[in-house]
């Protein structure tokens, strides 16, 4: 009899008609030891979350349904089970953590009362017995002041805090396997780095197994035991971490490595998968990898590859089949990258912030009176020059949005100064903002939500183009569409197709495309690669890089992700609780970190390294509100060098070079 905690089998998961069905998951196989993480891998859209919810029963019926595969707890097979018996297994011996806190906890039930449904449902404790567990539940997962968090509603949460309860009411179950579904992807590097911290503590603590699906090949590094490759449905290959992280075999693994963006790449497009995952409706005759793949031979196009196992490396590729009868490629050591030459910006500054303020009124009570202030950005100066790159990082709430905001006067600015080309936009009326508008373009975070879901492509780009000479030259403007159009990659017939038709990368180069309509000379990037995967965030930087080089483009670049700041920015502007804290030259701020709060910040990144320094400290706490700031300087609280001067006063600021300046008293010396 098999030791083994979950053995999945031959799992089949169709989705749509029988006739033609989708196959999201079409035979997949893989075994999960007790205590140990197992981490499956691949682009959006290859199966993995339809895989977790497979195993619990989830899939939703009748537009999914499993058509074949065993999947067996403990040697008991789940799939037989009646939905009442699965009922006492969901939850108790398996529970999830789905990818959305937000929008898998209940709204109008509190914190306690979702945890507690757990324990009533599975250990039938009594009120005052399920209040304690509940409390406890919440201090194992380090929320502070549990007995008013208990009380508490989502969103009066922050994110990481979110997750967190998501994490305890998971535990509530005490559950041998843990299915943990992107479960920092929307998380800042240090909230994800004290969620990933309590991962394997609980994981140390109860012996408790867990099943990481990610995108991220860091966190799958700092956490797996072994790793599986999904891609199109099917796993490609699976090995132990070790292994996989230095003799990866499959070309698909290989390239998603490649794609990642890093300083040592910065003179060089990042590698991009070509093409894209193939119809899942088809029954394939073929590699699915065939058509993306640079080492696809004739037996690649008219034979699926069998799985190849080697000790614990398995792989499905012709590549390594002791059958093949071609003469086998190797996989090359070189990458598949093109040179880029790295944009030089120019001394003049196209934009310059001073002191930057914006605050928001906070208003209570029947006659809404003014109680206080939300200080979002308080005090923020940078600049930016002709074709440069600045990266504004910080984590969620610090007010790098506002600060985009604030500079294209989409927000009331409360103070300071915003000079463009020589012009100061702020206090300007409407219609004379109108002029400089084109000039200044935004490409938001979630591409989606920033575009009108009613209108085309075509109309959502000739809005950029409104003011130009042809505006009113119908062929022009036609051509300059299908122009902008392939500058970003894309086809020009997809004009007329609306947003809801296109990929998330797909949407985010329309977004860029329509932001060159205006010509502008700066575009705000609010995180565009946030919520993509590795290969399509090779893409969208590539893209950036490309049209920098075209058209002398300055980038403000707001993200929370420095292996993407290593790759695009000159320079480097660190923010917190609405103030810039450190700025200076890339290689200032990255490799010489002087506030405690970036050091922490850079600690807190995933690497590729397997052997991470376990003496790093890790930033605690989260960040404070900015309706109430702390006294003195704001990161004291969380702060391991904090001294009592700290707590009295906020540090001026302190140029350490021609390049690099900090706000902190450890540095006021050296002024």
């Amino acid at each position: 009899m098999s030791s083994a905690l979950l053995e999945v089998s031959g799992l089949k998961t169709w989705l749509g008609k029988s006739d033609k069905p989708l196959r999201a998951v079409d035979g997949i196989d893989f075994t999960i030891q007790r205590g140990e993480t197992f981490a499956l891998l691949g682009e959006s859209g290859c199966g993995k979350s339809m895989t977790a919810l497979s195993l619990l029963g989830l899939n939703p019926s009748p537009v999914s349904r499993i058509v074949d595969g065993e999947v067996k707890l403990a040697g008991q097979d789940l799939l037989n089970l009646s939905e009442a018996e699965m009922q006492k297994i969901r939850g108790r011996r398996i529970a999830m953590i789905f990818q959305e806190p937000q929008s898998s906890l209940n709204p109008v039930l509190s914190v306690g009362e979702q945890i507690g449904e757990c324990l009533e449902l599975h250990f039938k404790l009594d009120r005052k017995a399920s209040h304690q567990r509940v409390i406890e539940l919440l201090e194992s997962v380090g929320i502070p002041d549990p007995l008013q968090r208990i009380k508490e509603y989502p969103h009066q949460l922050s994110g990481g805090m979110k997750q967190r309860v998501m994490i305890a009411m998971a535990l509530a179950g005490e559950p041998e396997l843990l299915i943990a579904d992107e479960p920092t992807t929307a998380l800042d590097v240090t909230i994800q780095a004290q969620i990933l911290e309590l991962l394997k503590k609980i994981q140390r603590d109860t012996g408790m197994a867990i099943l990481l699906i990610s995108h991220d090949l860091a966190v799958v590094a700092q956490m797996a035991d072994h790793v599986a490759v999904m891609y199109a449905g099917q796993i490609v290959e699976t090995a132990n971490r070790q292994q996989f992280f230095q003799q990866h075999q499959h070309p698909y693994t290989d390239k998603l490595f490649q794609a990642l963006p890093s300083e040592q790449k910065r003179d060089q497009r990042l590698t991009v998968i070509k093409g894209s995952v193939p119809v899942l409706t088809q029954d394939f005759k073929a590699c699915r990898f065939v058509d993306r793949c640079d080492h696809a031979w004739d037996l690649c196009r008219t034979t699926p590859p069998e799985w190849i196992q080697e000790d614990e490396h398995g792989v499905r590729c012709h590549l390594f089949s002791q059958n093949a009868d071609v003469e086998r490629t190797m996989l090359p050591q070189t990458l598949y990258s093109s040179p880029l030459s790295e944009v030089l910006p120019s001394e003049r500054n196209v934009l310059t912030v001073q002191h930057l303020k914006v605050h928001f009124p906070i208003r209570k009570g029947l006659l809404q009176r003014v109680v206080g202030q939300v200080r979002a950005v308080d005090g923020v100066s940078l600049s930016l020059k002709h074709a440069e790159t600045v990266a504004l990082v910080g984590e969620s709430g610090c007010g790098k949005t506002t600060v985009g905001k604030g500079i294209l006067q989409l927000v009331s600015v409360t103070g300071g100064d915003v000079n463009f080309q020589g012009h100061q936009l702020n206090g300007l009326s409407e219609r004379a903002l109108k002029q400089h508008r084109s000039s200044l373009q935004i490409v938001f975070q979630d591409p989606y939500s920033s575009m009108n879901p009613r209108m085309t492509i075509k109309q959502i780009i000739e809005e950029g183009l409104s003011n130009k000479q042809f505006a009113k030259d119908s062929e022009a403007k036609e051509k300059r569409i299908d122009e902008l159009l392939d500058r970003v990659g894309l086809r020009a017939e997809i004009k007329h197709r609306y947003p809801h038709e296109f990929s998330g990368g797909q949407r985010q180069r329309i977004c860029i495309a329509r932001a060159l309509a205006a010509e502008p000379n700066v575009i705000i990037c609010d995180e565009p690669t946030s919520a993509l995967d590795v290969s399509v965030q090779a893409q969208i930087l590539n893209l950036l890089r490309e049209i920098q080089h075209e058209f002398g483009l300055s980038y403000l670049f707001i993200t929370h992700n420095i292996a993407v700041v290593n790759y695009l920015a000159h320079r480097v502007a660190v923010m917190y609780l609405g103030r810039i804290v450190e700025q200076g030259s890339r290689d200032d701020v990255l490799h010489a970190p002087k506030h405690p709060y970036t050091q922490a910040l850079l600690a807190a990144v995933p690497e590729l390294d397997l052997t991470p320094n376990e003496e790093v400290t890790r930033l605690e706490g989260e960040l404070p509100s900015p309706a109430n700031p702390p006294q003195g300087c704001h990161f004291h609280q969380r702060c391991p060098q904090a001294m009592p001067k700290c707590l009295e006063s906020y540090p001026e600021h302190t140029q350490l070079s021609a390049s690099h300046e900090v706000r902190c008293f450890l540095y006021e010396e050296s002024e």
